[in-house]
């Protein structure tokens, strides 16, 4: 992975995403020169450094867009605030989730990131699922297709936001003829920090939600839905997938096997490679606990032990082989007590090859192949793809 800040694991984890997503490298280095001689020194003041930067860089782009809008040049306009909307979310990753900007500036993202959909008419469709007395944020992106096709439902992991997996990720299942319903469960994205949805160990149950949904969509084959998941969704959906029985196939966008000892050892201090820069307060906020203890015994119950015999459709389980934050033995432990799975695959990424880091953040546009390819393969579609 290219670690542009190699004492700070976190910035540099978020970083090399990014470049993906904005598809430049100039633009957001602006923000990340500013900072890079704080990554190795007090958290307080390099986080604090890092939002200002995103902010300034996200707002001068978002200028500049509004330019472009007046001008007349609508498209022109939503490039930049798709990359805009993603400097507003980078910029709220590291703030405390009780600091009122955090909120402020998550608001910001999301709405921007919208216009830019809106404006170049991407075939998407904002859409809150009711779950528990709030929702889950929604965005459904559709294929081009006549007949009802395939859908994917995809959810986060510990600390993604659903606006991380499109275009980059959505865009291979659309071009191969499929749906993507992205989800912000509850514990992550606008579940969590607009409706207060908390996660729990038993997913089935949001994701019986979702499928709910997905079903009343006359442009979707209803025997054809599956579902993925990244990082910390490498437990929810094979979690989900044990119970919910609607679902045709799986994927383990990066496999975790048991949460408890990841975050036992984030409690402990002894955590090699921390995505964000507190664990234990995040998953404090995540699983809705106001102790650290409350949270590891969430923690704990997040276990495939036993579980994942109950898989009874296909599942793909893709892993780094440098993960640094979850050991590949996660993905392997997981793929062999699969056995009931009338079809797995285990998919290990190699240095050599690539997307050998964590969720294969050095290289995301490998696993939207992979992933997609699966899909489409389970679902019997035209490997070749769509017009």
């Amino acid at each position: 992975m290219f670690e542009y800040f190699p004492d700070n694991y976190a910035w540099s984890l978020t970083t090399a995403p990014l470049f993906d997503e904005v598809g430049t490298i100039s633009e957001p280095e602006e923000a990340l020169r500013e900072v890079r001689h704080l990554a190795g020194g007090d958290k307080t003041a390099a986080n604090e450094a890092w939002h200002e930067s995103f902010m300034k860089l996200a707002e001068k782009v978002e200028r500049l867009g509004n330019e472009d809008l007046n001008e007349g040049h609508p498209l022109t306009a939503a490039r930049k605030f798709h990359r805009a909307g993603l400097y507003f979310l980078r910029a709220e990753r590291f703030l405390h989730h009780n600091d009122a900007r955090k909120l402020r500036t998550y608001l910001r993202g999301i709405k921007i990131f919208r216009m830019a959909r809106e404006l170049t008419r991407e075939p998407v469709e904002y859409i809150d699922v009711p779950y528990k007395g709030g929702a889950i944020p929604c965005m459904f992106v559709k294929s081009n297709v006549k007949d009802p096709a395939p859908t994917m439902i995809h959810i986060q992991g510990f600390d993604s936001v659903k606006e991380f997996q499109h275009p980059l990720i959505s865009e291979e299942y659309r071009k191969r003829g499929m749906h993507m319903l992205i989800a912000d469960q509850p514990g992550a994205g606008g579940a969590l920090r607009l409706h207060n949805l908390a996660t729990d160990h038993e997913t089935e149950h949001c994701v019986k939600a979702l499928v709910d949904y997905v079903e009343t969509r006359k442009d979707v084959d209803t025997e054809k839905i599956g579902l993925s998941g990244n990082s910390l969704g490498g437990y929810y959906a094979p979690r989900a997938a044990a119970f919910e029985k609607r679902l045709k196939c799986c994927i383990a966008w990066g496999a975790l096997y048991d949460f408890g000892p990841i975050f036992e050892s984030a409690a402990n201090k002894v955590l090699a490679a921390p995505s964000v820069t507190d664990v234990v307060s995040h998953g404090m906020w995540v699983t809705g606990q106001n102790t650290p203890e409350d949270a590891l015994k969430v923690a704990k119950k997040m276990t495939l032990k036993g579980i994942v015999q109950k898989i009874t459709c296909p599942i793909l389980i893709a892993h780094g082989e440098n993960d640094r934050q979850v050991p590949v033995s996660d993905a392997e432990r997981t793929y062999e007590e699969a056995i009931n799975s009338p079809q797995r695959k285990l998919k290990i990424f190699t240095l050599e090859e690539g997307g050998a880091e964590h969720c294969q953040v050095d290289n995301r546009q490998l696993i939207g192949d992979v992933m997609s390819d699966w899909a489409a393969e389970i679902f019997g579609l035209d490997p070749a793809g769509i017009n």
